[in-house]
């Protein structure tokens, strides 16, 4: 009875032994968090559950050197019954709620986007990228790019651009990936009239992808028919006169219609604070300046300024899906100078618009077109 006792005995100590260092390798265990949702690694196309996956296979887009988009147009869009505030209320964006600023309420800003690594310095100029698959990363650059190849990454650089743009893939060529990149120029100093029209633009046949750019200066910062657009901040467009002696119309992201595969534009911050006298269009500009606009997303963006803060298509544009985007008062009352929305088809097949609202968090509802 002794020995069994002392069997017993010791299994019980045992046992208790045993929840001891399992409590404390639970406890250790769940002190440690899972990696954060954030930028993706240097091997992925997109984080999953970040970015939308592409559309169909696209096709060429508009010429970079054409203006691409219009004045204001001569209809109104709608604008809330009192001024928007843009700036207060909460301090988070809450289900429909008010939403103080991008960088408080989870918007892309100067310290999520651009590169991550330390940059070495490459006096480039103009720079014609000829080879396939070429990864630029960690460069400097005080010149251009001028891509005539395919799968040409560009990941955590600096591009100081005196060219027409920062970055321009030529038609013909597809695969094109910004991302973790600066893209900015020096005002006065472009080949239109002192001014530089296009940071990221899309000549090719195929969907390219900017992500986590911090993008500033250009005229039509992000210019593509087709493309995914994603978690970028595009701010300080500095307006100016183009070789016709008229202001160079302003769009943080411009498409020109004609696409014929999808353009994503999801989770931005895109600011147009430049004055309508000084040729500023959009935050958003879908015009049909070369065929119907079709099959664009904009979902989960932060929108200010221009004449009017999206300009949704047209009459003939279908397949748009304006979702859940902020329209701030950061620089016009009602978002734009004109108001928050223009040229809007609510007819148009495939056109959705839902969840969008003001920063202070009312409803925007876009009136019908004339």
């Amino acid at each position: 009875m002794a020995r069994d006792r002392r069997r017993l005995v010791a299994w019980l100590l045992a046992g208790l032994v045993l929840a001891v260092v399992l409590a404390l390798y639970d406890a250790d265990r769940t002190g440690v968090s899972e990696p954060a949702a954030g930028p993706c690694p240097d091997s992925a196309l997109r984080c999953p559950g970040g970015s939308p996956a592409p559309g169909p296979v696209p096709s060429p887009s508009a010429d970079p050197s054409a203006s691409g988009s219009p004045g204001p147009p001569t209809s109104t869009s709608s604008a809330p019954s009192s001024p928007g505030t843009g700036t207060g209320g909460g301090t988070g964006p809450g289900p429909g709620g008010p939403c103080s600023s991008p960088g408080a309420c989870g918007f892309p800003d100067a310290g999520t986007t651009g590169p991550r690594i330390a940059l070495e310095r490459h006096d480039t100029g103009d720079l014609s990228v000829k080879t396939d698959g070429m990864v630029i990363k960690g460069w400097d650059i005080r010149g251009s790019l001028d891509v005539y190849a395919n799968d040409v990454t560009v990941i955590d650089s600096r591009i100081t651009s005196a060219n027409w743009w920062g970055i321009n893939l030529r038609p013909g060529f597809s695969g094109l990936r910004v991302l973790h990149t600066t893209i900015t120029a020096v005002p006065g100093k472009g080949p239109d009239n002192g001014g530089v029209d296009y940071a990221v633009s899309n000549m090719g046949g195929s969907s390219i992808e900017v992500g986590w750019c911090d993008v500033s200066v250009f005229g039509n910062a992000l210019s593509m028919g087709q493309g995914e657009i994603h978690d970028n901040y595009v701010h300080d467009i500095v307006p100016f006169r183009n070789q016709g002696g008229e202001w160079q119309h302003t769009d943080a992201v411009i498409s020109g219609g004609g696409n014929k595969g999808r353009l994503t534009i999801r989770h931005n911050t895109l600011l147009n604070p430049v004055p309508v006298h000084q040729g500023a269009s959009a935050a958003v500009g879908l015009f049909a300046d070369t065929g119907n606009v079709s099959s664009v997303v904009v979902d989960g963006n932060w929108l200010a300024g221009g004449a009017y803060a999206l300009y949704g298509g047209g009459p003939g544009a279908s397949g748009i899906q304006v979702t859940d985007n902020v329209f701030s008062a950061e620089y016009h009352p009602n978002a734009g100078a004109y108001g928050l929305v223009a040229a809007w088809n609510a007819g148009g097949a495939g056109n959705v618009w839902r969840g969008n609202r003001t920063a202070d968090g009312r409803p925007v509802v876009p009136e019908p077109s004339p």
